[in-house]
């Protein structure tokens, strides 16, 4: 039986006043997704793709300042978390349990 080789990359945020690593805060690159992960929790991931598809997970994407701060740098935006919410309600982001 052949396996398939998976190609994984973890990289920690940077912090966008200094630039520096930030701990707990992980961007993690498949060959299919990006992921978001906050200590042990998956946030949030990106379809790769020029209109790759955003799920966050419906508990966790708000948790704490530091999680909506850093799930907006992920995701590239400057939005509030009303503007979030009113995303989700349009279904331009989805949500789903992405830590069972």
């Amino acid at each position: 039986m052949r396996t398939k080789k998976i190609n994984i990359k973890v990289n920690n945020l940077e912090s966008p006043r200094s630039g520096n690593p930030v701990a707990n805060q992980y961007e993690i690159e498949t060959d299919k997704y990006y992921i978001f992960q906050s200590y042990g929790s998956t946030i949030a991931y990106k379809e790769r793709g020029f209109q790759g598809k955003i799920v966050l997970d419906h508990h966790y994407w708000d948790y704490s300042k530091t999680t909506l701060k850093y799930l907006k740098q992920f995701l590239g935006v400057n939005l509030s978390k009303k503007e979030i919410e009113s995303y989700i309600k349009q279904g331009i982001y989805k949500t789903y349990d992405l830590n069972k």
